[in-house]
Formats: C-alpha cells, sequence, structure tokens
C-alpha cells in the first residue's frame, strides 16, 4: 500500500492494466484474483484507510456495531421517508480497506437455489446455483465445529457444499448466548423444522448460522485480512488508500465511449490514473451508481440539474433499489441473565470480559448472534391475506416485475422473513427501565416490493447522493402488512417453549396493542438491515443496451461504455434472502473470472 506525500503521484506514474475503485469485500476479491497473473498490473483506489489489526471495535466479533459511526463508516443516510412518518435512517456503509465487512455483524449464510436461477431466468446467464455455488465454495476456507459443538449447538451443515481452500475463514461460534439452547425446540414446536442443509440451495427453516470468523484467533475475517493482507506485497499490485474517486475517464473513438482512467482526489489535489484495459467499479450500492452518473452514465434529467454532461443514456442507473426491512420487539427477561448491555454499562465486567478474551479467547467478546429462521409467506400469511396483498399489485409488465410478484404466489417457499433471537436491546426506541433485562426478536423482510433509488445530489455532486428507498411507499404497502402478519408469527415464537420459559413478557410494543396501534409500531420502529442492492443490476433478456433494464450485462460490462465494469452488490437484479456478505464475495470472485475469461487469460 503506497503511503508518503508523493504515493498519489506514484499511483498515476503507473503503467496499470486494471484499475479497482472501491478496496472493499468485493473490490479486493476483484484485485486479489486478477493480480495472481503476473503479467498484468492492478491498482486499486479506496476512499477510506487500512484498519489496524488491534482495533477492537472491528477484530473482535462481541463488538460488533462498534465500528458503525466512526471513521471506517461513510454514515449516509436517508431522505425523510414519507411511510415512516417523516423519518430519516442511518445508512452505515464501510469507509475502509476491506469495506462494509470490516462493519458488519459477521453473520455468513446464503440465499437459496431458486433465488439466484431468478436471476438467471432474467436472462443473466451464468449466474444461477449450479454457477454460484462455486464461487460461494472458491471464497471460504471451512472450519468444521468439534462433535461436542455440535451436539451442544444443534449445528448442522452439508460438508460437501463448503470450500475448504478459500480466503475467507469461516466457521460457528464456540460459544453461545443462553437462549441459543431453546431455539430449535421452540421453532419445531411451531411446525418449522430446523434446516440440516441449510447452506445447500435451501434456505428456509431454522438453523444455527455460520460467521465470518477465524476461530483460531477469535477475530473477524473481512477482505482485508483475507483477500488483500496474504498478497499486499505483490509488485504487481498496488493499493491507494485515501482516494476519493471524482469520476471515470471516458474518451470517444469511432463513435465508442472508452473508459481511459480515472480522476480520484488525494490530499487536496487532482490526479488521473489509466488503465490500458478496464476499469473495474467495486464502490458498493451507494456509491457506483454515484460514480456512474459523475461520469456521465445514467438519467439525462438527473445528470443535467447536477450540471454533468451526460454521454450515455442509461435511465437505470441507480434505480431499483432495493433493501431488507427490520424491525425489532423487546422482551423482559430475568435480570440475572448476562446480556452485552451488561458490558456497555458496567465498566468492571467490560474489562473482565476483555481480560478473558485476551488470554483465552473466549467469553461475552466473542458472542454473536446464530439462533436464526427464515420462514415462507404461506406459514406467515393465510391464503386469504395472500390474496389481499396481491391486489395492491399493478399488473407487471416487465420480467423483473413479473419475478417480484411471484414471490407472493401460493408455491413460493423461499425465506420470506428471516427472524433473529437473542438477549440485550436492540432497539434503540425502546423505553427501558433501570434494573431490568431485555432480549430481540429481529424480524427481517427479506423480499422487499418498496423500490427506491440512489442518485447524485445536483446541489452537491460530489457530495453524499440522494438516497430514497420509499419504504412501504406504493407496492410497498405489501411490505408494511407482511411485516404485521410477521410480528404476529413472532409472538408466537415467544409464546411457544421452551422460550416462553425465558422470556417474561413483551415490553415494546406493549402488551395488548391492537392492530391500528401496530401498524403505527411499525411505521415508527422499522429500519434498514443494511442491505441494499440492484442499483446498477444486470439488465438480463431485457437489457438492450440498458434501454429495457438494467445498468450491466450479464457479463458485468457497463451498457454504452467499453472496458468499465461494476463488480459489487449493485449488480444483483433480485434481492435474496439471505445477509449479502457470502454472496457479495461470491459476485467478486465470479466477476474476476469473468475479466480474465473476456481477456482471453
Amino acid at each position: 500500500m503506497a503511503k508518503g506525500d508523493d504515493a498519489a503521484k506514484a499511483f498515476t506514474e503507473k503503467q496499470f492494466d486494471y484499475l479497482v475503485i472501491g478496496g472493499g469485500t468485493a473490490g479486493l476479491v476483484v484485485a486479489a484474483r486478477l493480480s495472481e497473473r503476473q503479467d498484468l498490473n492492478v491498482g486499486v483506489l479506496e476512499a477510506g484507510h487500512a484498519i489496524p489489526d488491534d482495533t477492537p471495535a472491528v477484530s473482535v466479533p462481541g463488538r460488533w456495531g462498534e465500528g458503525i459511526g466512526t471513521g471506517y463508516d461513510w454514515q449516509f443516510e436517508t431522505t425523510s421517508q414519507k411511510q415512516l412518518g417523516g423519518r430519516k435512517l442511518a445508512w452505515p456503509r464501510g469507509k475502509a480497506l476491506g469495506g462494509s465487512a470490516a462493519l458488519n455483524f459477521m453473520i455468513w449464510n446464503r440465499p437459496s437455489r431458486d433465488d439466484l436461477d431468478a436471476w438467471e431466468r432474467l436472462g443473466c446467464k451464468g449466474w444461477g446455483w449450479n454457477d454460484m455455488l462455486h464461487y460461494y465454495k472458491k471464497s471460504e476456507m471451512f472450519v468444521e465445529p468439534n462433535d461436542k459443538a455440535k451436539l451442544e449447538h444443534t449445528i448442522h451443515y452439508d460438508r460437501e457444499a463448503h470450500g475448504t481452500s478459500g480466503p475467507v475463514t469461516v466457521s460457528f461460534n464456540k460459544e453461545h448466548s443462553v437462549p441459543h439452547q431453546y431455539w430449535h425446540k421452540t421453532l419445531e414446536n411451531l411446525g418449522v423444522a430446523t434446516n440440516k442443509m441449510h447452506m445447500s440451495g435451501s434456505n428456509t427453516g431454522a438453523w444455527t448460522s455460520m460467521v465470518a470468523v477465524n476461530p483460531q484467533t477469535a477475530t473477524r475475517e473481512y477482505s482485508a485480512t483475507s483477500y488483500y493482507k496474504p498478497v499486499r506485497d505483490r509488485k504487481n499490485l498496488t493499493v491507494l488508500t485515501g482516494a476519493i474517486v471524482r469520476d471515470v475517464v471516458l474518451e470517444k473513438s469511432e463513435g465508442e465511449w472508452i473508459a481511459q482512467g480515472v480522476r480520484f482526489e488525494h490530499d487536496g489535489s487532482e490526479y488521473i490514473a489509466h488503465a490500458s484495459k478496464e476499469v473495474v467499479l467495486s464502490a458498493g450500492s451507494i456509491k457506483s451508481p454515484q460514480i456512474l452518473e459523475l461520469s456521465g452514465i445514467g438519467n439525462p434529467a438527473i445528470l443535467e440539474k447536477a450540471g454533468a454532461q451526460t454521454k450515455v443514456v442509461n435511465k437505470n442507473v441507480g434505480e431499483n433499489l432495493q433493501d431488507h426491512l427490520m424491525t425489532a420487539t423487546i422482551y423482559d427477561i430475568d435480570p440475572s441473565v448476562p446480556t452485552l448491555d451488561d458490558l456497555r454499562v458496567d465498566p468492571k465486567l467490560a474489562a473482565a470480559a476483555d481480560e478473558e478474551y485476551k488470554t483465552r479467547l473466549t467469553g461475552p467478546r466473542t458472542l454473536l448472534s446464530c439462533s436464526m429462521a427464515y420462514i415462507p409467506l404461506s406459514t406467515l400469511v393465510p391464503e386469504a391475506g395472500i390474496s389481499t396483498l396481491t391486489s395492491h399489485l399493478s399488473t407487471p409488465t416487465d420480467l423483473l416485475s413479473k419475478a417480484i410478484a411471484s414471490r407472493l404466489e401460493p408455491s413460493a417457499n423461499g425465506g420470506h422473513v428471516e427472524y433473529i433471537f437473542d438477549v440485550g436491546n436492540w432497539n434503540p426506541f425502546t423505553p427501558v427501565q433501570p434494573g431490568k433485562k431485555y432480549a430481540t426478536l429481529l424480524q427481517i423482510l427479506q423480499y422487499p416490493f418498496s423500490r427506491g433509488s440512489i442518485h447524485i445530489n445536483p446541489a452537491a455532486p460530489h457530495e453524499a447522493p440522494i438516497i430514497d428507498p420509499r419504504y412501504y411507499e406504493d407496492e410497498g404497502q405489501i411490505d408494511r402488512e407482511v411485516q404485521l402478519h410477521a410480528a404476529e408469527f413472532g409472538q408466537k415464537i415467544l409464546e411457544a417453549e421452551p422460550l416462553k420459559s425465558f422470556v417474561k413478557e413483551r415490553v415494546w410494543p406493549p402488551k395488548g396493542v391492537n392492530n391500528r396501534e401496530w401498524n403505527e409500531w411499525i411505521v415508527g420502529n422499522t429500519t434498514t438491515d443494511w442491505h441494499p442492492v440492484a442499483t446498477c443490476a444486470m439488465g438480463g433478456k431485457e437489457g438492450k443496451e440498458g434501454g429495457g433494464g438494467g445498468v450491466v450485462d450479464e457479463r458485468l460490462r457497463v451498457y454504452g461504455v467499453k472496458g468499465l465494469r461494476v463488480v459489487d452488490a449493485s449488480i444483483m437484479p433480485l434481492q435474496i434472502s439471505a445477509h449479502l456478505q457470502a454472496t457479495v464475495y461470491a459476485i467478486g470472485e465470479k466477476g474476476a473470472d469473468v475479466i480474465l475469461e473476456d481477456a482471453g487469460a
């Protein structure tokens, strides 16, 4: 990684074959894989900086969330959301080498087979489950638990579905909080079976989740530690941090726009770096569409307001935004049960936990929430209720709208809502009482009908873009109604044994609220689960050079520009039922392969 006052100048003087914009989750995968070829010179521009290895807020699993709101976070926020009572929501995104995987809660899971096969049905050839499983496995090094842990923590997995030689070490937690022992039996008593093959193409049911944690060191695994750190001394790989990308340099030749390089700012000065083969945009679902628009690729009406020249017309840039929506119900529990909240209010307990972690790699600082269940819509909503939901749909006219609408069909069996249960108060709106202890049931809607946009701010194009998820608007009212049904099922979970014996009563929302009050509570408590996708989506069969749908083709090439690709979560055309981390690594792996294949390597 280049350092010093002359770092930017030295970077621009290098002869790069490929320039990668963004040293985040996908960007470092691409850079590491391309630079395996010694004859290729690869440069990476990252706006943030490297995180020191001894940064507990990032490296220590049980301190999840502490990196949010720091200098390693872009600290974005949405516009006022009309259907959320005018609230603006914080949208944390990683601004550091390693990206958002340095800030997330380390959950490592995969979507269902049908989630990815739906991409292929849209015309995105090569993106179905059978093709993508190879890349999921290629990214991971799975460390198997011992037999005692399997039995004690109800751990199941399909050994054949996992990679054993990839860069990212993944594992099952060695310790779990108190209620995990009740999770599987409780769900079984509600007719929800434990899924013993949850990483093999079917993600419905309950399971103990895997995490991106190295069990030998009990530290977070993310792309900076797994993909970049082991290869950072390669002579053909150069990373420049603190580099704010302004735009992609496009030049026209024989009527065709060609990506020639990247304009960026470093320490207050502006520079241009050149790429002889391709520019790869891996800045994520928020920054990637912004950079395309700053480069003159997008909707002319939006670009003109920002004073940007339109070079390539594509009204899909920044559109089709899909996000997971989350609420958190809170329950009163026995005050003797240890929770993470204890460490936040008691310095002595925190110091003891830190010492145990330092000396034995055990205890509260190793704990993550791994009690999970993904429930299909047919379990949550009665048949008559599904008919009511479908009445809110307009007639789907394109493949994407039809694919989204199909998620309301009675035969749909994907995990429509995710539940996670753990001790501690996860809802900042909860009216807490001194001396009380709490547990949280998260319910996270996976297949949103709310669709929003991310665009440059006409008043300040190079500052934070305008993020408008349009939660619960238009067809998004389906999401709000599903959340109501999901809350009812969530209450059933906490009223079933053995969890019923662990919790006392629901305290937020208060016990006894009626349907109208539940609705108001959902409006006032819905937040993001930090999983935005699709703002530079693959166009599939209806791509037509960006006119009929999408921003990139199935080879991730930006429509209308030669030598420019997007490789990150923004290319996903449809939201998936899973946390995004493992899928973004797989996208990075496949993207690197596609680039090398198209180069004839």
